[in-house]
């Protein structure tokens, strides 16, 4: 059973995202400050799991097995720098299959839920589009933060529109774990 728990989306939060989709390992980039935001979560006593859409396997842009790849390197260079990422959840569906497991479904966070004996109310999902925030709210996580890196300027209008709020707003994952840290020191 996994005691502090953090949800992280991926395109976007951890790594830089593409308009095409991250379908190879060679287009896998770290967003500045990600790798330090990672190891501050361990240091700290979380465990990090990755909540990604990833639709690229069933619309035939990439191999299952090249998936596989792309998070075997994000785990390795998460842990060489000190950081470890826990487990990784994914859906290969496209919005047309109306799956329950695509963000901003809750499937995904319930698979985790279910895998560890989470208490999603003790939670946080940090993410960086309107799906992400919609995700934490529809599993019942404690708290949802968007990350203004990737989509999230996008996000904060879209979230605005729909009158569904984050617990807060951060530049980027680093900022987003630092104020996270500190609110927990003052409770």
């Amino acid at each position: 059973m996994l005691k502090k728990i953090i949800f992280l989306d991926r395109d976007g939060v951890i790594n830089r995202d593409s308009p095409n989709y991250i379908k190879h390992r060679s287009e896998f980039e770290f967003l500045p400050g990600s790798l330090d935001a990672l190891k501050l979560l361990k240091e700290n006593g979380f465990s990090v799991i990755v909540i990604t859409n990833q639709s690229a396997i069933n619309r035939k842009m990439m191999p299952l097995s090249e998936l596989e790849a792309i998070h075997t390197l994000m785990k390795d260079t998460v842990k060489n720098a000190g950081g470890e990422i826990t487990d990784i959840f994914f859906c290969p569906h496209t919005p047309e299959q109306a799956c329950d497991c695509r963000k901003p479904e809750p499937g995904l966070i319930y698979q985790a839920r279910d895998r560890y004996s989470i208490d999603l109310s003790q939670t946080c999902m940090i993410g960086d589009s309107a799906k992400d925030v919609e995700c934490a709210r529809n599993a019942g996580c404690g708290c949802a933060v968007l990350v203004r890196t990737g989509n999230g300027s996008a996000a904060e209008k879209l979230l605005a529109e729909k009158k569904i709020a984050p617990d807060y707003i951060a530049e980027n994952l680093y900022e987003a774990v630092l104020r996270m840290l500190c609110h927990i020191e003052k409770q």
